[in-house]
């Protein structure tokens, strides 16, 4: 077991290194665009940002009349001492392994260029987590309980109304889109009756009002979870209640809910259990296109505002890349991993 651990984790790591590496170089290979309205020194100071983090180079006209340059230069500009700075970015592959060092030799994952000027980019991320943390750990203590609780209920109930009405709504709603509940939610809870704040509320707003704001995309979050673990659940248990040896446990004298409660609901939960360990892993990674529509300052927002802002921030965009991937692949070991802690007959490495 432990070896097979090592084994994922160091597997884990390499897919990880894969992913970040395509990442940056697709995302470097995108053009640099500044806004039109920027100022000639808020782009100096952009690219002088850019020659400190060692994605860019800088050179200065010597004083010769003839002077003419043999690169790609970006853009070209005069201080007050009349010197001509142009500035060039370097290759693509260079800008990678100053990028990849830094983190391996001092853990640097570079500055903000953008969004905060000089601001550490894991620490802005670090800023972002606690708001996308504690909607997400509000979703798993709800929807787990709910989604058991429907999925047992309609188990128990099988091939009747109860079970065709739970199993009905649920095929229902887990095929509508996060993005279109949230939307429906802000339109008549928000708009229509004015219940709830149409959009995140800020750090100022009295305290009811920051309450408030989490229903909308607790609601929203949770409907996927719910559904899908009341599905599995009434799956695994329909399975198991039609199994032999909860027949015979009947036939050595239990009782229909001893049998129900010592086998078939422990046996039942073995598959789902896993899920639920990998979704706590899962709280921070949030939800990219719910924090846009409902304006929340998480990890998932800041994603896009990195990459739409102009000009892009590579360093945030890269951080909050990692941690997503870092995420998901740590997600699915433990989803894994957890399936031999639970029962000991699927274990690697366990003796026969």
């Amino acid at each position: 077991m432990l070896r097979y651990s090592l084994k994922r984790l160091l597997l884990a790591f390499v897919t990880a290194f894969i992913i970040l590496t395509l990442t940056f170089i697709l995302v470097k290979a995108l053009p640099i665009s500044l806004k039109v309205s920027t100022s000639a020194g808020e782009r100096m100071g952009f690219y002088d940002s850019q020659v400190k983090l060692g994605y860019f180079s800088v050179l200065i006209k010597p004083e010769s009349e003839h002077f003419q340059p043999s690169f790609n230069y970006i853009e070209s500009f005069i201080d007050d001492e009349h010197k001509e700075y142009f500035y060039y970015p370097k290759p693509i592959l260079e800008q990678y392994f100053t990028w990849i060092g830094n983190i391996f030799t001092q853990w640097d994952w570079g500055t903000s260029t953008s969004l905060e000027m000089g601001a550490s980019a894991i620490r802005l991320i670090g800023r972002r987590l606690p708001v996308t943390m504690s909607i997400n750990i509000i979703v798993v203590l709800l929807s787990v309980p709910l989604g058991i609780a429907l999925g047992v209920y309609a188990g128990l109930k099988k091939n009747t109304w109860i079970d065709h009405t739970i199993s009905t709504l649920i095929m229902i709603f887990v095929s509508i889109p996060g993005f279109v509940v949230i939307t429906f939610l802000i339109f008549f809870l928000s708009y229509q009756t004015g219940w709830l704040p149409p959009s995140w509320p800020s750090i100022t707003a009295p305290l009811g009002t920051r309450a408030l704001g989490y229903i909308i995309p607790v609601i929203a979050l949770s409907f996927s979870s719910i559904c899908g673990y009341g599905r599995g659940v009434r799956a695994e248990l329909c399975e198991v209640m039609s199994s032999e040896y909860l027949l015979l446990a009947r036939t050595k004298g239990l009782t229909k809910n001893q049998a129900i409660v010592r086998h078939a609901l422990r046996n039942a939960f073995v598959p789902i259990l896993p899920s639920i360990l990998s979704e706590f892993i899962g709280i921070l990674g949030g939800s990219i296109i719910l924090e846009k529509l409902y304006g929340i300052p998480g990890v998932g927002n800041i994603y896009l505002e990195a990459l739409n802002n102009t000009p892009r921030d590579y360093n945030v965009l890269m951080v909050d890349m990692a941690i997503f991937t870092i995420i998901g692949l740590l997600a699915g070991i433990l989803f894994d991993l957890s399936y031999g802690f639970i029962d000991p007959r699927i274990r690697m490495g366990a003796k026969k």
